[in-house]
């Protein structure tokens, strides 16, 4: 019996099968591929190699880096199904057909090892079925693993069990898909549809009854439930675009096969005439023609259009004004409460929606917490359907049913008076069925920072910035200001933790670095940058830089270990701080970067003097010198598209660490602040020799040889005096100080051009950079 899963088989290459191949690869573990053999077919293991060549060139690819598709080996089923002996999981995605899988069921209970795991990804056939003509071996090491797709992305995995599924296969599989993985597993009873699709394909039917019944357009729709109610900006029509219009009726007539002839979904099931249209024209979505949105080519270039959903007519696409949400705020309930046909559509799709998520409890999962996690970690959801819940007040929303003559589910009787969650003596904790309540559980190794806040108040507090102590000696460095952006605040608060820490006495050992917003950070204030320029106050500019400069030099040298437990984008001044730091636990999915040219500036919190330390400290680099290694990531704004990408470009080390888990973050960071604090040794600052005017003449006939706009020259001939050491270049042994004092001076030189203002207000009002 498997102890550990080392290797895994994946039999199907199906968009599913062969993302689930990737993940498994992406978490280091090798992984054979295996399907049919086409008719006549040149290659055996076409569909296979196929399909690995297809994530290959995906953008983005299922792979966090080129390199995991070496640990894909392609077969095919007729040749290479033997090979499913040396594997500890064997995962089948093959076509849902009960006789397909179950003659290939009994193929492989006859060649793996004992103890083997076997999962399907279904989410359409039960578990009693496909193991009914299997043998009792066979059945104990089954299970389902429900994938959510894009697999890489999408957090959610649905783990389904038989009533004589061994212990250790179940625990081995969930540690596994968790820690590995980096994934939520949630366990769900054998029931259609499971719990996310289930409940989330009600929402969507829900919200396209309610938008057609009401004469509401896609926009409108999109609008009330997106950012109001938590949900995606995709809304619902975005998302039945991104999903396909033509899957909607497949995986619907799939649930209503399965489910209870009382199930509330057969009253609200429809195929509305539009649809089925749009799906013979070939309108299904992003993958097709287009769907409920569009971009339709016009002598003005492209034009996002949207469906009249009366007439079945495009127009160009237009954001709504809706001065009921407007009005409403974040107030949900203030929302279904406004009378209009905004109000009467919110209300309804919540209702509908709430009401169908009370009566699957506990008949697909066992308390609401998990419904809740599941629609979080599958649909994007920012609050579950309890937490919405909470927010409406269940003692309204049940006297609004009985006012309108419509049942109330029991379990929201039971909320009478109460509440879903609760803050018990600073503790998390969710109503159980009985009406009690009790402390939501956190996994072992998942670390929580608002459960932290819940329970305790700051070490230390300022507008921007917040010191947490975390356990064991260990204190928790929390950006609280708007997405994360660094600024005085944030740079007094290093140094105040540097203090603690330092004159603690032994009390405090070392520095975490992370918070829990959307992104560990996108990089300073620009805002601020952009007010003191067009003050003409350069001083402020200056003072901003050194500031910055000063704090993380403090950290870096430190007589203690600080870990930057970074995840979603690090880019900017988000990126020297953990240039700065004794190391760093990056979450797997990590937008690392300086990117600071696409405001017509340059790193100018160090992180050029890093960038250039550990490009000519490395062991080894390739036949281009370091010094143009640098120049090109630095002006072209280079970012990873995971934390393996930023490890490959030297933006992490080969000593950071990676967690899939994003859940696990924190303890891992934790963990290792401690594991550094043993014999921990502060850095010493480096000194090298840089080319002079040599390497910068270089780096200019780069500039010469590229599609440059104008004011990018500029900023590279600026760069290129960092790197080589100064205008005129640093003679001798150059120091890290002495390039960041470099790096401060240019950044305020370039600040003072009309056209890195031009890059600043465009990016601050666009989002996006400007190429002037």
């Amino acid at each position: 019996m498997p102890t550990e899963i080392r290797k895994v088989a994946v039999i199907g290459s199906g968009v599913m099968g062969s993302q689930i191949a990737a993940q498994v690869a992406n978490a280091g573990v090798p992984v054979l591929l295996l399907d049919i053999v086409p008719k006549d077919a040149a290659d055996r293991n076409v569909l296979a190699k196929g399909a690995l060549e297809r994530m290959v060139k995906a953008e983005p690819s299922p792979f966090m880096h080129p390199d995991a598709a070496k640990l894909v080996t392609c077969g095919n089923i007729d040749d290479d199904l033997a090979k499913i002996k040396d594997c500890d999981w064997i995962l089948e995605a093959v076509l849902e057909n009960p006789k397909i899988k179950s003659d290939l069921y009994k193929k492989v209970d006859a060649l793996r090892k004992e103890g083997a795991i076997v999962a399907s990804n279904t989410s359409t056939i039960p578990l009693a079925n496909l193991i009914g003509d299997q043998s009792p071996a066979f059945g104990k090491d089954f299970m389902i693993t429900h994938f959510f797709n894009p697999v890489r992305y999408m957090r959610l995995l649905e783990l389904i069990i038989g009533p004589k599924t061994d212990a250790h296969s179940i625990e081995l599989m969930r540690t596994f898909c968790d820690r590995a993985l980096g994934k939520g597993v949630v366990p769900c009873n054998d029931t259609p549809g499971f719990i996310a699709n289930r409940l989330g394909m009600f929402w969507l039917q829900s919200a396209v009854n309610a938008a057609m019944d009401l004469g509401l357009t896609v926009e409108e729709a999109d609008e009330v439930c997106g950012s109001p109610m938590g949900v995606p900006r995709t809304g619902v029509f975005g998302l039945i675009d991104l999903v396909g219009i033509d899957l909607m009726p497949l995986i619907g007539k799939s649930l209503l096969s399965t489910l209870g002839d009382n199930d509330t979904y057969r009253g609200i099931y429809q195929e509305p005439e539009l649809f089925q249209k749009m799906i013979a024209d070939g309108y299904t979505g992003r993958k097709g023609k287009g769907g409920f949105y569009r971009f339709n080519k016009t002598e003005k270039g492209k034009v996002k259009e949207s469906i009249n959903l009366d007439t079945g007519e495009y127009a160009p696409s237009v954001t709504p004004k809706i001065p009921a949400l407007e009005a409403a705020g974040k107030d949900l309930r203030a929302l279904c409460e406004a009378n209009d046909k905004i109000g009467q559509f919110a209300w309804r799709v919540l209702s509908e929606t709430l009401s169908y998520a009370f009566n699957l409890v506990p008949a697909t999962v066992p308390d609401v917490t998990l419904v809740d996690e599941a629609m979080r970690l599958g649909y994007n959801w920012k609050f579950g359907p309890f937490e919405l819940m909470d927010k409406l007040g269940a003692d309204w929303m049940i006297a609004r049913l009985k006012e309108e003559g419509r049942p109330v589910p029991a379990l929201l009787a039971k909320a009478a008076g109460q509440s879903f969650y609760r803050v018990d003596s600073g503790r998390l904790e969710f109503l159980q069925l009985d009406g009690s309540f009790a402390p939501v559980k956190r996994a072992d190794g998942v670390m929580v920072l608002a459960d932290i806040k819940r329970a305790s108040k700051p070490v230390e507090k300022n507008g921007s910035a917040a010191l947490w102590d975390i356990g064991d000696g260990v204190l928790c460095l929390e950006f609280t200001s708007k997405a994360s952006a660094l600024d005085h605040d944030i740079f007094a608060m290093i140094q105040t933790a540097i203090m603690l820490i330092g004159d603690s006495g032994g009390q405090w050992k070392g520095l975490v670095i992370y918070n829990e917003g959307g992104n560990f950070s996108a990089g300073a204030n620009l805002g601020y940058i952009r007010d003191s320029i067009k003050a003409g106050n350069f001083t402020a500019v200056e003072t901003f830089v050194r500031k910055g400069q000063e704090a993380y030099s403090a950290l870096r040298f430190a007589s203690f270990p600080s870990v930057a437990a970074v995840f979603g984008s690090a880019l900017g001044g988000g990126c020297e701080i953990t240039l700065h730091c004794s190391a760093v636990q990056a979450y797997c999915e990590l937008n690392m970067g300086l990117v600071e040219t696409g405001v017509g500036l340059i790193p100018g919190g160090g992180g050029c003097a890093q960038m250039l330390g550990r490009y000519y400290n490395c062991e080894s680099y390739d036949a281009v010198p370091p010094i143009n290694q640098v120049f090109e990531l630095l002006m072209t704004a280079w970012s990873s598209k995971s934390a393996a990408d930023a490890k490959a470009k030297d933006f992490l080390r080969k000593t950071d660490r990676i967690s899939m888990n994003r859940d696990r973050l924190l303890f891992d960071a934790k963990a290792r602040v401690l594991e550094l604090t043993k014999g921990y040794k502060k850095p010493e600052p480096w000194s090298m020799t840089l080319p002079g005017p040599a390497a910068k003449a270089s780096l200019e006939l780069i500039l010469e040889t590229t599609k440059a706009s104008p004011h990018e020259v500029t900023i590279g001939k600026m760069l290129a005096d960092v790197l080589c050491g100064g205008e005129g270049g640093l003679s001798g042994i150059v120091t890290e100080k002495q390039i960041m004092d470099v790096e401060r001076d240019v950044f305020v030189k370039l600040a003072r051009t009309p056209e890195t203002l031009a890059r600043i207000e465009h990016m601050l009002e666009k989002g996006k950079p400007l190429k002037n």
